[in-house]
């Protein structure tokens, strides 16, 4: 029976891990806390003791963690995945890490004869428990077809960009454009709010308009209710795969990623008031009147 590795079970990974255990296959999972585990190993997952430990068998090794540290912390260390894995396993990384890490892992797993893919994902909880996610997918084809059978059970689009390192590419435009827009629609809103203007009937002009989006739909009641419950994305996240976006964009572009910038440093400040917290709250920083010193 074809065997898999999971590590990282967070918002994303766990219903991930879930998807290989409706497909059939034989799962190992690991997580930093096994209380995330518990459903999946009474649904018959292998609890690992650590990466090195859900690695040994498998046929691919994927993981789901949150940056380029806890990457390489999975990979690469000494009870990292890297160091069970047989000559010609399959390494998927789903991760939304930085592109100057992505072809790091790329050289330092490709001289130790494992195959390498880029592949982060787009899609809410909700869709990776039911396997409803586009993947991003950077790698050779030849490469990407051995790793098909293994990106299926996640997703209902598989979009291949090129060579390994453009499915990251992608996904680093993709939330940095993410994060300028969440951080214009509080802004927006915020400037509704304290002009005084009919927030119900702005919402029904902002959802309808020129100006909507899925972003802007998604998070501009949920702003204007300030409801926050049950955290998708949180600002911590949004952050860090923007400041990797700027780096990138630094590294291309002749001329300083002027929005770009302007959103990781509003991230900085969602990031400092509420870290773990939905990414939404934005719209708590900035609607504060004019003369309000507070906070």
């Amino acid at each position: 029976m074809v065997k898999v590795a999971f590590i990282g079970l967070g918002r994303m990974g766990h219903g991930m891990a879930g998807r290989y255990l409706d497909a059939g296959f034989t799962v190992a999972v690991w997580n930093r806390s096994k209380g995330k585990a518990v459903d999946l190993i009474a649904r018959g997952a292998r609890w690992a003791a650590s990466p090195e430990d859900a690695a040994i068998g498998a046929d691919a090794v994927v993981t789901m963690v949150a940056d380029d540290e806890a990457s390489r912390a999975v990979w690469l260390t000494g009870d990292g995945a890297a160091t069970t894995m047989k000559p010609g396993t399959i390494a998927i990384e789903c991760s939304t890490v930085s592109y100057h890490h992505t072809l790091e892992m790329a050289r330092e797993l490709r001289r130790r004869g494992l195959i390498y893919v880029d592949s982060p994902v787009t899609g809410l909880p909700d869709a990776a428990a039911t396997g409803k996610l586009t993947l991003l997918v950077g790698a050779d084809p030849a490469d990407l077809e051995r790793a098909r059978p293994f990106l299926i059970p996640l997703a209902t689009t598989i979009w291949h960009f090129g060579a390994v390192g453009s499915g990251t590419v992608y996904k680093l435009i993709n939330n940095l454009m993410g994060a300028i827009q969440i951080a214009g629609i509080a802004e927006g809103l915020a400037i509704a709010e304290q002009a005084g203007l009919d927030m119900k009937l702005v919402l029904e002009a902002v959802e309808t308009g020129v100006a909507a989006s899925p972003q802007v739909i998604r998070h501009s009641r949920r702003m204007v209710e300030r409801n926050f419950a049950g955290a998708t994305f949180t600002a911590s996240l949004r952050q860090k795969d923007a400041a990797y976006a700027v780096a990138l964009a630094e590294s291309l572009l002749r001329d300083a990623p002027i929005m770009g910038r302007a959103a990781v440093a509003a991230y900085d400040r969602a990031k400092s008031h509420a870290p773990d917290d939905d990414e939404g709250r934005m719209i708590e920083i900035v609607s504060r009147p004019k003369g309000d010193s507070a906070g």
